[in-house]
């Protein structure tokens, strides 16, 4: 029976087979023809049209197919292989002068000795074939990771990459990134999560020494604060390493309570940073005095902009720049009668600069009574990440909300499904939530789980694992967010 049937299948086995292998043959050689006719395509462009680079905009003469491969014809032929044209088809004389002055994009002359060649073709670099303007254009059109590996190529790569300032600044919108780290007194390296591919990077922050730090992020700037100097302030581009100290800021070192708040001007790239403190009075337990302190990045220096003294009420770690204004929670000792249990939102008009009306007078309740709440700005709307604290006990949390301050009223958003707020295991009162854009992040101190919610979409959905581990059972760990952008400086 064996025999039987292997005759019978035998035939039938070897014609799908070779069915099979033609319908491949097919299909590769269908391909080849069309890789060929592209590279067809781009020496005659190279060989015609090199007139092109003289033009400040490429876009209405190359379709994104060109620009596709271009790229293709960059991973396809090393850098430093050249082209032959015969003598007369291009020329040095042909380039613009601008053109001339590339490190790589000579012309010179082939040797006599040269095969495969015929006697007097000019030899042309790759390099010259794409300019400066185009090689950064096609950058712009990358994610920013892949445009950070791409300076690592070469020599002509790397400078374009860091001198392409231009092009970043039309570059494709960029989704924030996540920095993760552990609680510790090493220097700190953690771990950026970037949402659109989904990946985590091995990642070291500038500036920052130990993890106890204040952050606030605004386009692709983050500024620090130290935890155990609160005037020591610094400033940084993570993607670029780029950094710079300020100036110390005033009302003292050793503040109870500090909050950091900064804020980029997307035009001119001038930023606003602004410190609350909050130390209470001394001899007197019902009082605190609280004060703001703004940095402007044109003046370079700080200016106390109002100084109260709050009565039953006490300043905390929470602010955030939203269209101009500094708003700043604020929270209740419970002391001279003062029964609210909730938190209050106060606000300062930074364009204004007023300090006639006191702040309290402007105090906006938070919805509901709060374990703890994050402030941030998402496209100039201010949203707040809350923990809902139980009725009897409220300093138990008991989910997660979302809300949004439209003039003096909050509106929630979206309150965390109880499958994901149980995918945090056990969630303290108190969490790490940082957002920009339409991003918010979530993240629990004791656990490096991190969980996205989307503004536009309505949808919470879990980061990849994380390669952050927890080594023993006390460890901590925090995080903020910021936008990978390569043209802002500090």
């Amino acid at each position: 029976m064996g025999y039987g049937f292997s005759s019978v299948r035998l035939p039938v086995m070897l014609w799908h087979i070779s069915k099979a292998c033609c319908w491949f043959f097919v299909i590769l050689s269908l391909l080849m023809c069309l890789i060929l006719s592209h590279l067809s395509y781009l020496s005659e462009v190279a060989k015609t049209n090199l007139n092109l680079v003289q033009l400040p905009e490429l876009d209405p003469y190359l379709r994104f197919a060109d620009y596709v491969d271009l790229i293709l014809l960059l991973v396809i032929v090393p850098s430093g292989s050249s082209i032959c044209f015969m003598e007369g088809e291009a020329s040095r004389e042909s380039c613009p002068a601008s053109f001339h002055g590339t490190e790589l994009a000579g012309l010179r002359a082939i040797p006599e000795d040269t095969s495969g060649c015929r006697e007097g073709s000019t030899l042309v670099s790759l390099d010259a074939v794409l300019p400066d303007d185009l090689l950064e254009k096609v950058f712009s059109f990358l994610p920013i990771v892949s445009v950070i590996r791409s300076g690592c190529v070469c020599k002509r790569w790397h400078e374009a990459v860091h001198a392409g300032r231009r092009s970043w600044i039309a570059m494709s919108p960029q989704r924030p990134w996540y920095f993760m780290f552990t609680c510790s007194d090493d220097v700190v390296g953690g771990y950026a999560y970037d949402p659109s591919l989904r990946k985590w990077y091995g990642f070291r922050f500038p500036c920052i020494e130990n993890s106890n730090w204040s952050t606030s992020s605004s386009c692709g700037l983050v500024c620090l604060m130290d935890g155990e100097n609160r005037s020591r302030v610094f400033v940084c581009n993570p993607i670029t390493k780029d950094w710079k100290r300020l100036q110390d800021a005033p009302g003292g070192e050793f503040p109870d309570y500090t909050a950091l708040a900064m804020s980029v001007d997307r035009r001119s790239h001038g930023y606003v940073v602004a410190v609350a403190k909050c130390k209470q009075v001394p001899q007197d337990y019902y009082q605190w005095d609280f004060s703001i302190h703004i940095y402007e990045s044109e003046t370079r220096t700080w200016v106390t902009a109002i100084r109260e003294v709050l009565v039953g009420w006490r300043g905390g770690d929470e602010c955030v720049i939203c269209d101009g204004v500094l708003y700043s929670l604020i929270y209740p000792t419970g002391v001279l009668g003062n029964a609210e249990s909730r938190h209050c939102l106060v606000m300062y008009d930074l364009s204004t600069r007023s300090s006639r009306t006191p702040l309290m007078c402007m105090a906006i309740p938070v919805p509901c009574s709060l374990t703890c709440g994050r402030l941030m700005n998402l496209r100039e709307r201010l949203v707040m990440v809350g923990g809902i604290g139980k009725h009897d006990r409220p300093g138990i949390i008991k989910g997660i909300g979302i809300w949004e301050l439209h003039k003096e009223t909050w509106r929630e958003v979206a309150r965390m499904p109880h499958k994901f707020f149980q995918g945090f295991g056990e969630l303290d009162d108190v969490f790490a939530s940082s957002g920009t854009d339409d991003l918010i992040y979530i993240q629990s101190f004791g656990s490096p789980a991190l969980l996205t919610f989307d503004m536009s979409l309505k949808q919470w959905r879990w980061s990849a694992k994380s390669p952050v581990t927890k080594r023993f059972p006390l460890q901590l760990f925090t995080g903020f967010c910021f936008e990978p952008r390569l043209e802002i400086t500090c």
